[in-house]
């Protein structure tokens, strides 16, 4: 069965030199969900600057018209270019800490190729507000991204109805994935002021609402801890994310 030719949207998240003028990128698609492309000749002399290997960093949203086969592990790329080109991800050193991070972290959820058009949508969305984003905003999206990422997954934590209720001693139970009032009967739960703030978070449906969130600079490297925990609880073979040591260091 030949390929058919298709339009769509990326995300790039990985890229790996093949040859002397080739890469191997991975990208989240809007249509096909992630998918591995082999794009020939993209590191040419001829090809160096614009148009060239500089639009496969991590992060860039692509317009590409691709060649696809189903249950092909190496598509190919036929034609790309910017969708939009961001104007701080790649240039500010804070920005693009949080991009990387991002990107790992959504690397290490998708594991099937399959198209799911709500996630792209999130996501997409949430590197063009990190791309715009004031310090404030910039600091405390890694927070919710990686909170309200899991909704995709399954495996959103919940909020009781006695956790609505302020001055109620909270408690983030990492197994039940449930923020409540009640002790959970074994160790994996935080308690205290950073599931107060995990329930805050849940609430937040918008980027721009983070600017009115206001976190010691410790605080938010203790929950991007809980929350690597919380990932590796319920996604397989998780493990650590390489970049959250950096983005932790330039959040500080």
């Amino acid at each position: 069965m030949s390929a058919s030719i298709f339009k769509t949207k990326g995300i790039v998240l990985r890229t790996v030199t093949y040859g002397e003028t080739s890469l191997i990128v991975s990208v989240f698609t809007e249509r096909f969900g992630v998918q591995s492309y082999l794009v020939n000749g993209v590191r040419s002399a001829a090809k160096k600057g614009k148009g060239g290997a500089n639009l496969f960093q991590p992060a860039a949203l692509l317009d590409m018209v691709v060649y696809h086969q189903d249950r092909k592990s190496l598509q190919r790329i036929k034609e790309f270019h910017w969708n939009r080109q961001h104007e701080g991800i790649f240039t500010d050193i804070t920005k693009n800490a949080v991009a990387l991070f991002m990107v790992e972290l959504l690397s290490k959820c998708l594991r099937q190729p399959e198209e799911n058009a709500a996630l792209f949508e999130f996501t997409e969305d949430a590197f063009m507000a990190l791309d715009r984003a004031t310090p404030v905003i910039q600091a405390n999206l890694p927070l919710f991204f990686s909170l309200h990422l899991t909704h995709f997954f399954g495996v959103l934590p919940r909020l009781a109805d006695a956790a609505e209720r302020e001055g109620d001693v909270l408690y983030f139970d990492l197994v039940d994935s449930m923020i409540s009032s009640r002790a959970p009967r074994h160790p994996h739960y935080v308690t205290g002021t950073a599931a107060v703030t995990l329930a805050e978070l849940l609430k937040v449906r918008q980027p721009e609402e983070l600017e009115q969130l206001f976190l010691q600079r410790e605080a938010r490297r203790q929950l991007l801890q809980i929350i690597e925990r919380y990932y590796m609880q319920h996604i397989q073979d998780f493990g650590l994310l390489k970049t959250l040591p950096v983005l932790k260091e330039i959040l500080s």
